[in-house]
């Protein structure tokens, strides 16, 4: 008999990102084609494997392998090489991105100050709310009460922000500059 777990797996991630829950296991059968006590065997192999997980309650809920996405090798952005679909490990995103899911969130990006950097407007920024940030990182700052992202630079007059885009000047405060969090990542939908 052949394994059609990552089928079915696949089938219920689907459902998932149309429904945002998880269906009950006589929906879960009819989903991926099995008998109820079919279903019951794959969500069991899927909450040993890290897919699924129960609450309390009973109810099924996806767990962090749920989100991982296949890893499927490497692609030059040079010169091309033979085609083939080497398959490693799964990576979770948010695992990937995210170290510190309580001090964690998102910004959207608007404009174009940032753009040599390779962020772009509609971008979003993964960001990590920190009081200490490091000096030259790109950073989401309130600068005399607006929001920007850009460098954090010092000179002889102290911290200012600095763009990526040469058609942008360096901000230097005049009354505050407050820290909001430190970019970790990015991602764009194309």
């Amino acid at each position: 008999m052949v394994n059609k777990d990552d089928i079915y797996l696949g089938r219920l991630q689907d459902y998932y990102a149309l429904y945002r829950l998880i269906p009950s296991y006589a929906d879960i059968a009819k989903l991926v084609g099995v008998s109820k006590q079919g279903a019951v065997k794959f969500v069991d192999r899927m909450i040993f494997s890290g897919y699924l997980q129960k609450a309390p309650s009973g109810r099924l809920g996806p767990a962090n392998m749920f989100f991982a996405r296949p890893h499927v090798g490497q692609a030059p952005a040079g010169f091309a090489s033979p085609a083939t679909e080497a398959l490693g490990d799964v990576i979770s995103i948010d695992e990937y991105l995210v170290e510190h899911p309580s001090s964690t969130v998102l910004v959207a990006v608007q404009g174009h100050s940032m753009i040599d950097a390779g962020i772009h407007d509609g971008d979003f920024l993964v960001v990590i709310r920190k009081n200490n940030p490091t000096m030259g990182k790109i950073v989401v700052a309130i600068v005399d009460g607006d929001f920007t992202i850009k460098y954090l630079r010092s000179d002889s007059r102290g911290p200012y922000l600095e763009p990526a885009n040469r058609e942008f000047p360096n901000i230097y405060p005049q009354q505050s500059l407050d820290i909001y969090g430190e970019v970790v990542g990015q991602f764009r939908k194309f």
